[in-house]
Order: structure tokens, then sequence, then C-alpha cells
């Protein structure tokens, strides 16, 4: 009758399953659970009892990109207004560049350019022949190649100039060697002036008006100019000339004597192939100009049959003849 006493509403005991002694042997045990186990212990001996790093509690931050920072309309406006003003300012220095040039032409006499070339003082007696202005007469594509074709010439005058000097010191020497010295002096005198003539001003003028004519000229005889230096390196014997012959002979005499010819010889020698490079310089321009010998035919036929001289020579030569048939007939 006790089981009838119980109440009926209870759980039974022996129907808990979490009473079973094997649950409530695990439930009990000191052994850590397997969320607790670090597989990879900080030392070997550390075993099972080594409990992992607990993972950080601060929330996952998210990587933000950053705006790219464009300039404030303040700063673009600030950077045109600065290029406006240094093109301003680029244009005033052109304006007033052409507003000096045109003061220059108008300063100039009606009857054309004035010349300024050899730049004489205006108290000397003798005027400038001349008027030379690279800037203003060859184009920038042939400025540095014509001012290259003076500077040789400036250098030949000099060196002519030291030429005369070592054959003097070469005469003191020897009195033999008196006619280098007096043939020294001719060629000083006579090349200075014909070689600015004959090919710096042909060459001036070919690059100032594209003239075929000029080029022609200018090749003629500056291919003689590079011949002449070639024979003064060279410098044979009783021919005026300090070259590298003439300067070993004066050194067996005297070797002061020889070194300032040695000194000639090196400068004869440095024009010559300043002159064989600046040939080369030139002739390649001058093919880059379309320049041709039948235009240069037509440029001398122009030039001839529109000068003063020439047809006022033909026209007294026609008169003449003419004067000379009714006074026949």
């Amino acid at each position: 009758m006790s089981e009838f006493d119980s109440n009926p509403f209870a759980d039974p005991a022996n129907d808990n399953p979490f009473n079973d002694p094997s649950v409530t042997q695990v439930t009990h045990s000191s052994i850590e659970p397997v969320d607790q186990y670090n597989p990879f212990p900080a030392h070997p001996t550390d075993g099972l009892a080594t409990h992992t790093t607990p993972a950080s509690t601060s929330p996952y931050q998210p990587a933000v990109l950053q705006p790219s920072t464009e300039p404030s309309p303040q700063a673009t406006a600030a950077a045109a207004q600065a290029n406006l003003l240094r093109q301003q300012e680029e244009l005033e220095r052109k304006a007033a560049e052409l507003d000096r040039r045109e003061q220059e032409l108008q300063s100039r006499p009606a009857g054309g350019k004035e010349n300024n070339w050899p730049p004489l003082p205006k108290s000397f007696p003798i005027k400038p022949c001349f008027y030379q202005d690279f800037s203003e007469e060859i184009p920038p594509e042939y400025m540095r190649v014509c001012k290259m074709m003076y500077y040789l010439w400036m250098l030949n005058c000099v060196t002519l100039f030291l030429n005369l000097l070592a054959c003097l010191a070469y005469f003191t020497t020897n009195a033999a060697y008196g006619v280098d010295f007096g043939l020294s002096i001719l060629w000083f005198i006579l090349f200075t002036p014909c070689s600015f003539l004959c090919w710096y001003r042909p060459v001036y003028k070919a690059f100032k008006t594209d003239s075929s004519f000029s080029f022609f000229f200018f090749f003629f005889v500056f291919f003689c100019q590079v011949v002449i230096f070639i024979i003064q390196s060279v410098g044979i014997p009783y021919w005026g000339n300090s070259g590298w012959i003439a300067a070993f002979t004066g050194f067996r005499l005297n070797k002061a004597v020889g070194a300032i010819m040695i000194i000639v010889a090196v400068f004869f020698t440095v024009c010559a192939v300043l002159s064989v490079v600046l040939l080369k310089m030139v002739h390649g321009m001058y093919r880059r100009t379309g320049a041709s010998f039948q235009k240069a035919q037509q440029e001398f036929s122009q030039g001839v049959l529109t000068n003063k001289s020439f047809q006022t020579a033909a026209a007294g030569a026609a008169s003449s003849a003419a004067q000379g048939a009714f006074q026949g007939n």
C-alpha cells in the first residue's frame, strides 16, 4: 500500500537518466572539456593542462577606405591665376623685346641698316663696313653653326698672328729663315681679310637668305681654305708656316723657339680639324634646305641681270653698237 501513498506526479528516481552513476561521474570529473584543449602547447610538458589564450573581446573593426583628397576650388583657382600671371609676364617680356627692336629699326637711317662690324670706336677715322647680327638675321636652326664659323675665322686670325711671332723668333736663331718671317707677314695681311670676305661672309649670307649660289661659292672657297690649313699645319720649310716640320727643325736649334713653334703647329692642326668638321656640318644643312646647282644658276643669272652696274654697262655697250651701226651706214 505504500506505493499507492506516494505522489503520483513526482518523477520516479530510477527513471531520471541524469542520476545514472556513469553520467554523474563524467560531469563531476576534473578532466577539462574539449573546448579548452590546446593542441599546440607552449612546452611539451604542458600537455593538456595548458589553456588557450582567450580571444580578444574587442568588437571587429572593418577596414575603412580613406577617400582621396582633391584640391579645393580655392587652390585650383590660385594655381590657374599663377599660370595666367606667368604667361602674362612672358608676353610682356616678348612685347618689350619687339618694342626694342622696332625702336632700333626706326632709329636707323632711311638708307638701310647701319653697319656695325668691325666694332670700331666712333672717333675712329675708319667706319664699320658690314652689318652683322646673328639673332636678327640668322634663323635659330643655323645660328650655332654660323657662330662657329665666325669663331673659326677669329681663331685663324689669332693663329696667323702667332705664326708671325714664331717665324720672327725662328729668324732670330738663323738668318737663313728670314724668308719664313717675310712670308708670315704676307700671309697675315692677306689671309685675314680674304678669309672673312671669301668664305665667312658667303656662309653668313647663305644662312641669312638661303642662297644656293652663296652655298656653292662658300664650298669652293672653303675647300681651298681646308687645304691651306693642312699645308700650314705640316709646316714646309721656307713657306712661312710654323708647322710640325719647321717646329721640330727649330727645336733642334733652340728649345724655347721650338716650343713656341710647336704651339703654333697645334693651333694650325686645330684649325684644320675644325674646318673639316664645320664643312661637313654646313654641307648637311645645305642638303636639308633643298638647294641645288640649277637654283644657284638661276640666282646668279637673276642677280647679274638685275645688277644696276651690269644694266648700265649693257645699255652703254648697246648704244655704242647702235651708233657704230648708224655711222657705218
